[in-house]
């Protein structure tokens, strides 16, 4: 459970703030502004330390490498980037139509990088799909007809996979492969009401509870393992999008709304959030890049 309710530690002010991964080793939080294609690095020690990095297109998500680069997902292209060398290598490309893009991705149990798209056409179509993308770049679709690819996480032995819609709205489990990455057994975990906010960016909790973002009502849904609600972590603005534990905290990114008045109403919107809490999240893996 939370501890504490959730401050602001970097008023950073992103567009949609997402994909916030803690690197463990080094002890900082990389995460990312879709829209403006940023790439930032909070040390929560030595926030004057922090940094960002512009990169050539929107940024939908990221993942750690074993080797130590950050992989990270452009417009239709996933690639690795050396925050050293500022050096950006093609790994894989997707083909869909042009009005869908990579979204929610982070690295399983396997090794590989699940990743999905969002249509963000006016048709409204359920083009996206989820990939599994190998270390040596190939491809696997996984998941087809959805309309916005979200909310990513594994159980802490590896064997189950949370995935989302957040324009579904509902939450699924599938029973994972760790070994081989094949998913089968799907089955609702929840569906989410419009009270509760659009399911966004998800974390799973050593408890085997489910941290959703409810984007929308400005909430943190904590589901348990049946799927049930058992608290709404209320945060100060309207569109939280993911939550990631580190270390005795929760961190929560968040978007700037889109009406005007809203985005005076919340002056810290798009910032950086974190909270105290009692529970150990589930590691998220890093990519296999190297032995």
């Amino acid at each position: 459970m939370a501890d504490a309710s959730p401050s602001l530690v970097w008023d950073i002010h992103c567009g949609t703030g997402e994909s916030p991964v803690w690197d463990e080793r080094a002890k900082v939080l990389y995460f990312c502004d879709i829209p403006a294609g940023r790439l930032h690095r909070f040390d929560p020690t030595t926030p004057d330390k922090s940094r960002t990095w512009q990169l050539p297109e929107v940024l939908g998500s990221l993942g750690l490498c074993q080797s130590g680069l950050i992989l990270v997902c452009q417009k239709q292209k996933i690639m690795t980037f050396d925050t050293e060398t500022e050096a950006l290598v093609p790994l894989a490309s997707i083909d869909e139509p042009d009005t869908n893009r990579l979204n929610d991705g982070k690295v399983g149990p396997d090794g590989c990088f699940w990743v999905g798209t969002i249509n963000e056409g006016s048709d409204g179509l359920a083009s996206g799909h989820l990939y599994r993308v190998t270390p040596d770049g190939r491809v696997e679709t996984k998941i087809e007809g959805l309309k916005n690819s979200n909310g990513l996480a594994w159980s802490a032995d590896g064997r189950t996979m949370y995935h989302s819609d957040t324009r579904g709205p509902w939450i699924d489990c599938w029973d994972f492969d760790t070994a081989s990455g094949n998913i089968s057994n799907r089955r609702r975990f929840a569906d989410v009401s419009d009270a509760e906010g659009r399911p966004d960016g998800a974390a799973l909790a050593m408890d085997g509870s489910y941290w959703s973002a409810g984007s929308g009502r400005g909430v943190i849904n904590r589901f348990g393992t049946d799927g049930k609600l058992i608290e709404a972590i209320a945060t100060s603005v309207p569109n939280p999008t993911m939550p990631c534990f580190a270390d005795g905290r929760v961190f929560i990114t968040s978007g700037l709304p889109k009406d005007e008045d809203m985005r005076r109403e919340f002056p810290n919107a798009g910032g950086l959030f974190a909270m105290a809490t009692s529970l150990q999240g589930v590691p998220v893996a890093r990519f296999a890049d190297a032995d």
